[in-house]
Parts: C-alpha cells; structure tokens; sequence
C-alpha cells in the first residue's frame, strides 16, 4: 500500500465476545437527537428468534430481531433509511452464514 492512501474501514467489525459492531461514520444515525457513528448487535439466540413467532409480517418480525439485538426500540429501527437499516441487515445475516 502507498504511502498516503489509507486501508478502507471495515463497515462491520467482528468483536471477540462474537457480537458485531456496524459502522455509520458515513451516515450517522441520529437516535433521541444524538448522532450516532456505531451501533453494537450481540449474537442471536434461538429465543430470539421465538420471541417474535408471533409477529405475521416477515419485516417487522426482522425489525424487531434487530432492534432487540442492539438494544434499540424497534420504532428507532424502524425510522432509519434504508442505507442504514441495510448495513444491520447484513449484519443480522452474517451471524446466519
């Protein structure tokens, strides 16, 4: 690499507690009136898969998953744009593969 250019940062970051932190240093979020450059996701458990059984529509039993895997209201979720919301996509789905 030469000198001068920098190594891109990761956008989703692994952490050895098996969690992931999702980077939006590109676009913040903006959560209660805070910016906000990163959001951490704990691994999924199959309860919280169970938990959200219940809910028939496919996104927002997806909302709801994420929201409780980063300690966020599923409304906070919810509002996000959908380049945002996409990057905890990934996320959530890279614990899947």
């Amino acid at each position: 690499m030469s000198e001068g250019k920098k190594k891109p940062e990761q956008i989703i970051v692994d952490n050895p507690d098996g969690s992931k932190t999702v980077h939006f240093k590109d676009h913040p979020l903006m959560i209660d009136g805070t910016e906000v450059k990163s959001v951490d996701m704990r691994e999924p458990l199959v309860d919280d898969q169970l938990a959200v059984d219940h809910i028939q529509s496919a996104g927002r039993s997806e909302v709801t998953i994420i929201a409780n895997l980063c300690e966020l209201p599923p409304e906070t979720v919810g509002s996000l744009k959908m380049r945002q919301y996409g990057r905890l996509q990934d996320a959530y789905r890279a614990f899947m593969s």
